[in-house]
């Protein structure tokens, strides 16, 4: 087929082929590890509190001293929602679903033939040519370090990740891995990696169990996902809501996928930065630091690669080819807008 004749989908959408289930939150004890009876659910409690005015003043009120004592005299009341161990249990434990799917080069809509043939053909040569292997590592990693974790992995004693697939069951001492970067994979992650790839590569779904642990001590607060509530007339004079499900304290299943793919070294000036690796995303967007990290000018944000790649048989460096696969594995649409 002539390359000039492919033009770019105006309707193309990938679905998720890490599809992740919310993870939910129990209290136990250290010693307890392998007895998944003796846990229970964490609840989320609401907690009414006085608070002090801390914000940052007008320079008006600032600058005058009475005005600055009427202020802080204010009562600032709130009430929140809190999740903590109890007093009894020293540990918390994180369990969430994970299934990899595989079928990478069928898209779940695509409305232009000649481009779904040729993306097809872009995505089974990388897979012929270098596989999974490099994104399915990264992955494992992402499970055996705990990132997913996010803020209740801080100030961990301890840490251990359980991963289980039929069977098989791979135990991961979390917080001996670095986060910053990525290893070349061995022993149990090697093995891990390969049974993702597995589920990558095949037109059938791999399905993994993971269990994680965290020694924080007796009675500490734990971090689930917190709300946001859109709709200002529910439950409004709460200042802090977090998620449960089913009255069980829990995180988002789009925070723990973010988690998972944060594999994204690959940005440009990654090294000089020295950020480490950032989620997967088209821009290179990171909301927390209110900054996109690949930018369209620079040609290295997931259009202008795809577009390349696809339409123009402009092959990216084998680095931004993983990055690529990493997006379409993220899913999302994907389709070109009209003007």
């Amino acid at each position: 087929m002539n390359q000039s004749e492919i033009k770019t989908a105006s309707v193309l959408a990938f679905e998720r082929k890490l599809a992740n289930s919310d993870a939910l939150m129990f209290a136990g004890n250290w010693q307890d590890c392998a007895e998944s009876a003796n846990w229970q659910p964490i609840e989320v409690k609401e907690k009414a509190v006085r608070g002090t005015i801390s914000n940052r003043m007008k320079t008006g009120l600032a600058s005058d001293p009475l005005k600055v004592d009427a202020e802080i005299q204010k009562a600032n009341l709130q009430r929140v929602d809190v999740a903590a161990l109890p007093f009894a249990n020293d540990t918390l434990k994180l369990q969430f679903t994970l299934r990899v799917l595989g079928n990478l080069s069928s898209p779940s809509v695509c409305n232009d033939q000649n481009y779904q043939s040729a993306l097809a053909a872009v995505i089974d040569g990388y897979r012929s040519e270098y596989g999974f292997g490099t994104l399915a590592a990264r992955y494992a990693e992402n499970l055996a370090n705990g990132r997913f974790l996010w803020r209740n992995r801080v100030g961990a004693e301890e840490i251990v990740v359980h991963v289980a697939h039929h069977n098989r069951r791979w135990i991961f001492a979390a917080d001996r891995l670095n986060l910053r970067s990525f290893s070349q994979p061995g022993g149990d992650l090697a093995e891990l990696a390969a049974v993702i790839e597995e589920g990558l590569s095949a037109n059938s779904s791999v399905l993994l169990s993971v269990d994680a642990f965290v020694r924080l001590g007796a009675g500490q607060e734990v971090f689930p996902s917190q709300e946001l509530v859109l709709d200002n007339s529910r439950d409004s004079k709460k200042s802090k809501i977090l998620y449960q499900v089913g009255g069980v304290a829990a995180l988002h299943s789009q925070k723990i996928g973010n988690a998972l793919r944060t594999i994204d070294d690959w940005y440009p000036q990654a090294e000089q930065l020295d950020l480490g690796p950032i989620a997967v995303e088209p821009y290179g967007s990171v909301t927390s630091k209110g900054k996109a990290y690949r930018q369209p000018k620079d040609k290295m944000d997931f259009y202008t690669l795809l577009d390349s790649w696809v339409t123009k048989d402009k092959v990216p460096d084998v680095e931004q080819q993983h990055y690529v696969m990493a997006i379409l594995i993220r899913g999302g649409v994907f389709g070109e807008k009209s003007e």
